[in-house]
């Protein structure tokens, strides 16, 4: 029987309230089944992310070393092995074996550092384009497809920008508008990651980096940019010069993805205005409350106001 790390277990209550504690009554049971059916033993202390549990695990025919990863089984984690299906290695984790009813898989162990641990500046954003690169293939049917989620964000966008309190300039928010109707709405069907970040790409050995934690939606490889920037943007507050730095950040991603960079920029604007919407909303992981958030949010405001172009003289 495993022991759930305190910190997983008091945020999953306080994130998902009696189903999330349910889940977690049944955790350990999953954790101590599944090794077992796919030939593995543990092999180290139980981590975990956000949403779910990863153990160590070594297989016990080959002594090849894996992870199991657990997941709470929420819509937004349903595709995240068809991802790795599709990939097969490509810039990402190999999946060796799934158990979709649990939210549940067996994956390549890549190692434990991430990117935003062992990078920053021009290395990091490069390293990202060329993952974002790697991972931009053909989309199967049956994956959710990001242009169907257009509606709902144009409808989300106005509501917060008439009902929620804020300093976002109109045009700002018109931009953010007019990228959900030129872009959103007619995206290819092209497989992203749909969370990638820093910290979603980690060390490893057969690749140099390799992403985890996809979404597994098909849409345009410049949304991917937009939440790598939308994230890396906390990290550039402390920049001597911010908006070359945002710049430098665009030019250098979109050339190692080989993106357009204007579509980069656009869906980065998008996704900064939605996080300042959010943020008022929800707060963040980081900073539900308090003189952080406000900090959090005057930065996405910021950059989402030097994000969008042309500015109104």
């Amino acid at each position: 029987m495993i022991d759930l790390p305190e910190a997983f277990v008091r945020t999953t209550v306080e994130r998902e309230g009696e189903s999330g504690a349910a889940w977690l009554a049944e955790l350990p049971g999953i954790v101590g089944e599944l090794p077992t059916r796919w030939g593995c033993v543990p092999d180290g202390a139980v981590l975990h992310g956000g949403v779910g549990v990863v153990v160590p695990v070594r297989r016990a025919a080959d002594g090849d070393t894996a992870v199991l990863k657990v997941s709470f089984p929420h819509p937004g984690n349903v595709h995240e092995p068809d991802a790795f299906a599709v990939w097969g290695g490509r810039g990402a984790v190999l999946l060796r074996e799934r158990d979709d009813d649990r939210f549940a898989m067996l994956l390549e162990r890549a190692g434990t550092s991430t990117l935003a641990e062992l990078a920053d500046g021009d290395e990091l954003v490069a390293v990202a384009g060329w993952i974002n690169r790697r991972l931009a293939v053909p989309a199967p049917p049956g994956l959710p497809r990001l242009r169907e989620q257009a509606d709902a964000w144009e409808e989300q966008l106005r509501k917060d920008a008439a009902g929620l309190s804020h300093r976002l300039p109109p045009y700002v928010v018109d931009e953010a508008l007019a990228t959900v109707r030129e872009l959103a709405r007619a995206q290819p069907d092209i497989l992203v990651h749909g969370d990638l970040h820093a910290r979603n790409i980690l060390r490893a050995r057969r690749e140099s980096w390799l992403a985890v934690d996809p979404k597994g939606y098909a849409g345009d490889p410049a949304y991917d940019g937009g939440t790598l920037l939308k994230a890396y943007a906390v990290s550039l507050r402390a920049a001597d010069d911010l908006p070359k730095a945002v710049d430098q950040a665009l030019d250098v991603f979109a050339e190692s993805a080989e993106l357009d960079r204007e579509r980069v920029r656009r869906w980065a604007q998008l996704h900064l205005v939605q996080a300042a919407f959010w943020g008022r909303r929800h707060g963040f992981r980081r900073a539900r409350r308090g003189p952080q958030l406000d900090r959090i949010l005057q930065c996405a405001d910021f950059l989402a106001e030097l994000l969008t172009e042309p500015h109104p003289s």
